[in-house]
């Protein structure tokens, strides 16, 4: 009999503590500023498009939510603390990366792509021509793997926290050239006069998803349900369609 009241005991418990989880606001980490995917409005307002998504994903699952702004480089271990329950900020499906979370089903894809000034002349496809050039990356993403990998041994890498920094040395010469989402770099350079892009895109990684903790699978599943609805039922690109003229949709 003690066993069976210490059993409903645990039962009861794990019951509780499930619906107090349900019963809270779900937390959601974003690294501020990445336009056009997340940043603050001159009057400190938290927008952009994954902003605007999380907020219609929270909706269709009749979750309260409360945003938290995390630096990149130290989001994933905030997750594994329990600082916040989920991460969505532009951060790409890798091998490595899986080994430590759980990924929802990517929502969306965007290429890297290269930007300099307008007088930057160089073939970035071109190994030997590259050498001794300073490129830009943002810390820890899929595009500072990709040049760290492919090109580590000829440029000088510099990685930077947040693309502000980027932006503002390679506007002082600092850099020759930055490797950045192509939605980034479109709205910090291709905006202005000065600069333009280099080559073509490079198609990188399997997309971007919500990361969470490996134990969280339910919530996963209603993330899952909750960005597929937005999908079908055009939620999703009306969105989209206020940040991109393009679609990047998975």
């Amino acid at each position: 009999m003690k066993q069976l009241l210490i059993a409903l005991g645990c039962i009861l418990a794990m019951m509780t503590s499930l619906v107090q989880a349900q019963d809270r606001p779900l937390r959601i980490a974003f690294d501020v500023p990445y336009e056009p995917f997340e940043y603050k409005t001159p009057d400190g307002e938290l927008t952009g498009f994954e902003v605007e998504l999380a907020e219609a994903m929270c909706e269709e699952m009749a979750r309260e939510c409360d945003f938290v702004v995390q630096a990149w480089d130290g989001i994933i271990p905030g997750l594994l603390a329990r600082k916040y329950d989920a991460i969505m900020s532009s951060m790409s499906i890798t091998e490595d990366r899986a080994k430590r979370v759980l990924f929802s089903d990517p929502y969306y894809r965007t290429p890297g792509a290269w930007f300099g000034k307008k007088d930057t002349n160089v073939d970035v496809t071109d190994k030997s021509a590259m050498k001794g050039q300073v490129v830009g990356v943002q810390r820890g993403t899929t595009m500072d793997k990709y040049v760290t990998e492919n090109m580590n041994s000829m440029v000088d890498v510099k990685r930077y926290t947040t693309a502000d920094d980027m932006a503002l040395d390679l506007e002082s010469d600092r850099l020759d050239l930055v490797f950045v989402d192509y939605p980034v770099g479109e709205e910090y350079f291709l905006s202005q006069d000065g600069y333009k892009e280099i080559g073509e895109p490079v198609k990188l990684g399997k997309g971007v998803a919500v990361a969470m903790r490996k134990r969280d699978k339910e919530l996963a599943e209603n993330i899952n349900a909750a960005l597929k609805t937005l999908k079908n039922d055009g939620t999703y690109d009306a969105i989209m369609q206020r940040y991109f003229d393009y679609s990047i949709k998975m």
